[in-house]
């Protein structure tokens, strides 16, 4: 009677994360994300899903997990349960999810949310059952295997470090995480529970080690609202366009942002299709009521009346939020840029970039290519007005001395980033193991 570990996706690189869980003949996948980099060429941008390939084309180009690494485990995978609804983690889903048409799609509301949001929109049908479980809930998936979603704080709503309860041990996936005490939407992590979980005994922890490289504490969103009260309120802007542009799933940073808008006086508008997914999953279950002070347009046509009407009227009248953050081509800050909009950006409108560059190739082409773009219009730049939803080294010591695993595995980065929290926790006296995707190995 053993659990067994598959590493599917998340370890040789940043994105495409999934792990399976093998308990006696039952499997379990923790998350089914894209591989962003290379889906990314065929969407207006990186939080939008378009439905335009198969999961057989898409892992031709390496965009989804590869689940041939567990063919033999297939007729036995009873649950997929996603972290979050960031779509490296959950955007396979659509794809992949009927390659197990008995398994049970289980995660928390806002991210069930967003799964249904795209199913509907891209008319998709899955055979999956989609059940959604409060935070701190749990749902029993079988006698052996329970499934309890620690409350996380993270960049986007609802995420849950998973707590695969088995009678031979427990396994918890803490990928993504952040410690974020003072949040501007939700509750801090639940600290807490994760000690009681510790204090059971916890087999194996698996968890995020993108910023282990980092040496600090990751600050909190709290942080990113005082920057952008800094930029937005603190400068002058008489007379001048204020754009700004930001995950579409960040909907902590979006409250913020409309909170400036209004004490700037200026009418705020949401313009591109992720936006409207995201905020619009977000009000479904009463997260926030945004489109009570803000209006929101997706369609191409409706977005470029909008502009007309914003340009018409003035825009130092307006606050506009749009797609673009990482200078996705098809995306609306690019198009208006390009001049494919009737838009016209003039000297000394304001642009800010409440983000940062997420460094792969093709995000650092285009945020080149839309940054030169801008500066030739003379419009003023704002950028990295942002902190990270992602937990660095002090975190990382705060939550594996919270926790106390017995052997941890770092994931969602290449294996440099996994070698250095191995090397820095050593010294704190967790043991650590670092996986390549593809690796297998039995926990005792």
């Amino acid at each position: 009677m053993t659990i067994e570990v598959c590493t599917i996706g998340g370890f040789s690189k940043t994105e495409g994360n999934s792990v399976a869980i093998k308990v006696d003949d039952e499997v379990v996948l923790l998350d089914m994300g894209l591989s962003m980099e290379n889906y990314i060429k065929h969407q207006e941008d990186r939080e939008d899903v378009r439905v335009e390939k198969t999961y057989s084309k898409l892992i031709k180009v390496d965009a989804v997990p590869n689940y041939d690494l567990i063919k033999d485990w297939k007729n036995k995978v009873v649950a997929i349960a996603p972290s979050h609804a960031h779509l490296d983690h959950v955007g396979a889903i659509p794809f992949a999810a009927s390659l197990f048409p008995k398994a049970k799609v289980i995660s928390t509301p806002y991210t069930i949310e967003i799964l249904n949001s795209i199913l509907r929109d891209e008319k998709i049908h899955l055979p999956n059952q989609l059940i959604t479980v409060k935070l701190n809930g749990s749902y029993k998936v079988s006698e052996k295997i329970t499934l309890e979603f620690v409350e996380m704080t993270h960049s986007i709503p609802h995420t849950a470090t998973i707590v695969v309860h088995t009678p031979y041990g427990k396994i918890m996936y803490a990928n993504d995480f952040k410690l974020d005490y003072t949040p501007i939407i939700g509750k801090p992590p639940n600290m807490t529970r994760l000690k009681e979980l510790g204090e059971e005994g916890v087999d194996i922890m698996f968890i995020d080690c993108l910023y282990a490289d980092t040496h600090i504490h990751t600050p909190s969103e709290t942080v990113a609202k005082q920057l952008l009260k800094d930029v937005m309120l603190g400068i002058d802007a008489t007379g001048k366009a204020m754009i700004v542009t930001t995950f579409s799933s960040q909907i902590s940073r979006l409250k913020s942002i409309i909170e400036m808008g209004q004490k700037l006086n200026r009418k705020i508008v949401f313009l591109g299709r992720s936006l409207s997914k995201y905020v619009s999953a977000a009000e479904r279950i009463n997260l926030v009521h945004f489109s009570e002070d803000v209006k929101m347009y997706s369609r191409r046509d409706e977005v470029e009346k909008s502009l007309h009407k914003i340009q018409k009227e003035g825009p130092d009248k307006y606050l506009i939020v749009c797609t673009g953050h990482q200078g996705e081509p098809r995306a609306i800050l690019s198009r208006i840029v390009r001049g494919e909009i009737d838009y016209k950006l003039k000297d000394g409108d304001i642009v800010i970039f409440s983000c940062r560059v997420i460094p792969v190739e093709t995000n650092i082409k285009n945020r080149a290519k839309l940054d030169s773009d801008l500066k030739k219009k003379g419009v003023r730049l704002f950028k990295d007005v942002h902190v990270s939803g992602h937990g660095a080294l002090e975190d990382h010591r705060e939550l594996l001395e919270c926790v106390k695993p017995k052997l941890f595995v770092p994931i969602h980065a290449a294996p440099e980033k996994a070698r250095m929290l191995i090397d820095f926790a050593k010294g704190l006296g967790f043991k650590g193991k670092g996986m390549v995707d593809g690796g297998r190995f039995v926990v005792k």
